[in-house]
């Protein structure tokens, strides 16, 4: 595998290549994180080139995660990654959590999120409202009426699978 990996950072960019490099780090990432359940991978990107690579790790936990946390968890990774000769030359390696600004994509953000404002994207409309419940397959919201005066709610159901953007809305 090292040498697959050392063809990417040689500038090859065969799918292939990219592919073994990014489960490799995927795999070391989840290593890290695995001896606390509390935490999830959210996201993880890598860009740029050889000599200018940046890896974007984005981790969750049922309680959110610190700064203290997510400096460790970077050490970890950093070490991992150089121990296993991965890549050649410099990189920005960031871990973070993933802020209010990044939509939420797994089942876990959402239950972490129960009885924050959500706004929803689906293909036909935009909903707001407060996260009441999620199941397997769908979340239910309490909307607000869209009459300023009324101050009317309803709850609806709206399938994952619906689901094209959801961000958590600040309150103040």
């Amino acid at each position: 595998m090292r040498q697959l990996l050392s063809n990417v950072q040689r500038g090859q960019k065969s799918p292939f290549f990219i592919q073994k490099f990014v489960e490799a780090v995927k795999e070391i990432i989840l290593k890290t994180i695995g001896n606390r359940e509390d935490l999830f991978l959210v996201d993880f990107k890598i860009s740029g080139h050889s000599g200018a690579q940046k890896m974007i790790v984005l981790l969750d936990g049922d309680k959110g995660i610190n700064i203290d946390e997510c400096a460790e968890i970077s050490r970890k990774i950093g070490s991992s990654i150089e121990e296993r000769d991965l890549i050649k030359g410099k990189y920005t390696l960031e871990v973070s959590s993933p802020g209010l600004d990044h939509p939420l994509s797994s089942k876990r953000q959402y239950v972490k999120n129960i009885g924050r404002k959500l706004k929803i994207k689906t293909s036909g409309e935009l909903i707001k409202g407060e996260l009441l419940n999620v199941s397997e397959n769908s979340i239910v919201l309490k909307k607000e009426s869209k009459d300023k005066k009324n101050k009317d709610y309803s709850e609806v159901e709206i399938p994952f699978d619906e689901i094209e953007k959801a961000n958590v809305l600040v309150s103040f």
